[in-house]
């Protein structure tokens, strides 16, 4: 390709609503255009790029013995009520109605459409198994979108299905999903985690995210650098490690703590540590039952674990449902003396503690000396609250941390949930009808793109390894203006193309500082550098874009040493 003719729009500054460097640096470098909020063009630069991942994609698909399709991204919204998610979805899936007035959705997903086809094809057992997949466009409604490609209302998804008679057949295809993912993040250069994780909206038994570190990630990831103990923070379990608890008090103490409503605030005017201290958070349920979470004041709530273990959506209780349960203000809530028929769920950190202050259901007042098992009589304990750096593996012991992660992909073991409720049902081997057993597996593309580009980055642009690179090699001519060199030049990328380097030239008539500048930014693994010692020696500076360091090649050598550099850059 020829940057003189070439739509790749780079660009100098940082874009003022591009936080993240994928963002930035994708738009920078000319790979994608901001059309809305949430939606945008991928360019020719960009394209070439997800192209690379969709075929990366399908030979590993294909090698498990997935089938190819490719389903309406426009569906009947009778097909969402029969599974229960077109109230589920709620605001984030996009609806429309047609001339006919008939009502239609954008597919934020395809499990529905999908489960049609299999009660439409599906008869016995000996039409399984089954193994669906497709690239295709997505919609969500997001609240907030975000981070460039990492979060948008119209994206580009690898979501394939399996369809089996039985447990063991779901779980197998499950393994071979799960195996084909490692060989599609491992061969597009990304260092990954396998970790546990929430099965969310999707519902089913089991499941699993493939999770990239990034400073930037709206995920965040518990690891065990010790044993490989991996999950995401919505479902991960930990130890508390033992500290010393300062209280003192074995009876119940009302202090006057006037308008200290935090925690911070309180524990400063009565000079105790926060874990000195219970939280007291108030949730209602759909059917707006009030549910009482109890964590150490030193801890978060995980509401992903409280919603499971309640099995309801769960919102914060408004001030005024606060204020009509406990009869005093938010902040000076608590859990002692509390009389009523709710639901109270304590963090099992909280058992064996004693001596705790929490709010004494009284404004400007606080409660010293509280004994759950004493003093909270229909508490029921679990594993409620977020793990921090330092907790303890619950495999091996050792600390674990906490970091930002980005999801790259996701893969769920459905079992027969939508099959069920959609009846997509099949005649087993002694004629008994039964429900068929799914599993949902996906990837997000352009995702992938930019988490690519979160790790493989410097201060200058973008860094390529060759296995995913737009172009093998940047071709910068120092002077275009010199016949010799400009000849030079075309014979050098002819020759890249004719040994299958895909070359880039920079013929533009511009200075050797933009054309370096933008090579950088570009970040093609080589680039190919002809001035002077062409005109002197015939010979060319090969830059290494990962390293900067160069090796200068004689015009004979030139293919040979591209050909050794680019397969040591894998």
């Amino acid at each position: 390709m020829r940057l003189s003719s070439a739509y790749i729009p780079t660009q100098k500054e940082i874009p003022s609503d591009a936080v993240i460097p994928s963002h930035q640096l994708m738009i920078r470098a000319g790979m994608i255009k901001p059309l809305a909020a949430g939606i945008y063009s991928i360019l020719p630069f960009g394209w070439i790029v997800m192209k690379k991942v969709m075929q990366i994609i399908r030979e590993e698909m294909d090698a498990i013995g997935a089938q190819e399709l490719f389903l309406p991204a426009l569906n009947p919204i009778e097909l969402w009520d029969e599974s229960g998610r077109n109230e589920n979805f709620g605001d984030e899936m996009f609806r429309l109605n047609d001339r006919k007035k008939r009502r239609l959705a954008l597919a934020p997903t395809h499990e529905e459409i999908i489960c049609d086809l299999a009660r439409k094809f599906i008869r016995s057992y000996k039409d399984m198994p089954q193994m669906w997949y497709q690239i295709q466009t997505k919609f969500r409604d997001e609240p907030r979108p975000r981070s460039g490609v990492m979060r948008t209302r119209q994206f580009t998804m690898k979501d394939s299905y399996s369809l089996d008679s039985g447990p063991e057949g779901m779980k197998h295809s499950y393994d071979m999903h799960a195996e084909a993912y490692k060989k599609i993040f491992s061969r597009c250069g990304i260092d990954f985690h396998v970790v546990g994780a929430s099965s969310g909206l999707m519902g089913g038994s089991a499941s699993q995210e493939f999770m990239m570190e990034c400073e930037h990630g709206e995920d965040v990831l518990v690891l065990c650098d010790s044993c490989g103990y991996a999950t995401n923070l919505e479902i991960a379990v930990s130890a508390s490690p033992e500290i010393e608890y300062t209280g003192n008090e074995t009876e119940l103490k009302e202090i006057h703590t006037p308008e200290k409503k935090t925690i911070h605030d309180v524990s400063e005017f009565l000079q105790r540590k926060p874990h000195d201290f219970i939280k007291t958070v108030v949730y209602m349920s759909g059917e707006n039952t009030p549910v009482i979470a109890l964590v150490r004041g030193d801890h978060e709530i995980n509401e992903e674990k409280l919603s499971n273990l309640t099995h309801s959506v769960l919102r914060p209780a408004h001030p005024e449902e606060i204020s009509e349960i406990f009869n005093a203000e938010p902040g000076f809530i608590g859990p002692a003396g509390l009389e009523g028929s709710f639901t109270v769920i304590a963090d099992t950190v909280l058992q064996e503690c004693s001596s705790m202050i929490s709010g004494a259901n009284k404004n400007d007042f606080h409660v010293a000396g509280i004994n759950l098992k004493r003093d909270v009589k229909n508490a029921v304990y679990h594993d409620i609250r977020n793990t921090v750096s330092g907790d303890l593996c619950p495999e091996c012991g050792s600390m674990l941390r906490v970091t930002n992660a980005v999801e790259l992909g996701h893969i769920f073991q459905l079992g027969t949930r939508y099959a069920t409720t959609m009846k997509a049902m099949f005649l087993d081997s002694s004629g008994r009808e039964n429900p068929v057993y799914m599993g949902s597996y996906g990837i997000g593309v352009e995702r992938l793109v930019a988490s690519l580009i979160e790790q493989n980055h410097d201060e200058k642009g973008i860094v390529w390894d060759a296995s995913m690179t737009p172009f093998h090699v940047h071709i910068i001519p120092i002077n275009t203006s010199t016949d010799e060199i400009r000849s030079a030049s075309e014979k050098i990328y002819e020759a890249c193309r004719e040994h299958g380097f895909e070359a880039l030239i920079d013929d533009r008539k511009v200075s050797p500082g933009f054309k370096f500048k933008d090579a950088d930014l570009l970040g093609a693994p080589l680039q190919i550098i002809i001035g002077k010692k062409w005109l002197q020696e015939h010979t060319v500076e090969i830059k290494i874009r990962k390293t900067g360091e160069s090796v200068m090649s004689k015009k004979t050598e030139l293919m040979s040493a591209v050909s050794e550099l680019l397969s040591s850059s894998h």
